[in-house]
């Protein structure tokens, strides 16, 4: 009987309550770390869109230096003959440029990007006095937690 018990007690291993305790220390983090990797995940999309308006709003500015310094006929196709990084349609792309137009007898424009994954829209707005305005929209509170903000 000795035999046994020393046996048994110079097993080295782990009982079962060790293991449960790991399980749940490692579902505890897993609840912490999973939300914050998705909210990075939404930002990324979200300044991949930024980007695609800062692009949009240069191959504008470009445009209008071909064309007499006016930007009528901005539109989304014309942009991606200028900046072919310019995506118009919804895709496999991070953000893609839904809208592009003259405003103001074309002494101005207007360029939309938006985020795939969240749908946010980010908006540069040039003025015909060369004001720039930045603005964002979107439906889950994307834009600095509320609906609409400039960025």
């Amino acid at each position: 009987m000795k035999g046994k018990l020393s046996r048994a007690s110079s097993q080295q291993g782990f009982t079962l309550i060790e293991l449960l305790v790991v399980i749940l220390i490692i579902g505890i983090l897993a609840a912490i770390a999973i939300p914050s990797f998705l909210s990075q995940r939404g930002k990324a999309y979200d300044a991949s869109a930024k980007e695609m308006a800062r692009t949009a709003a240069l191959a504008a500015e470009t445009y209008a230096t071909d064309h007499n310094d006016t930007y009528t006929g901005v539109e989304p196709s014309v942009l991606h003959e200028y900046e072919a990084e310019i995506q118009t349609a919804e895709g496999n792309n991070n953000a893609w440029l839904s809208a592009a137009k003259a405003v103001e007898s074309g002494n101005g424009y207007v360029v939309t990007a938006t985020a795939v994954n969240t749908k946010d829209k980010y908006t540069i707005e040039r003025s015909a006095g060369g004001v720039i305005t930045r603005k964002c929209e979107s439906e889950n509170k994307g834009c600095n937690g509320g609906k609409t903000s400039s960025w």
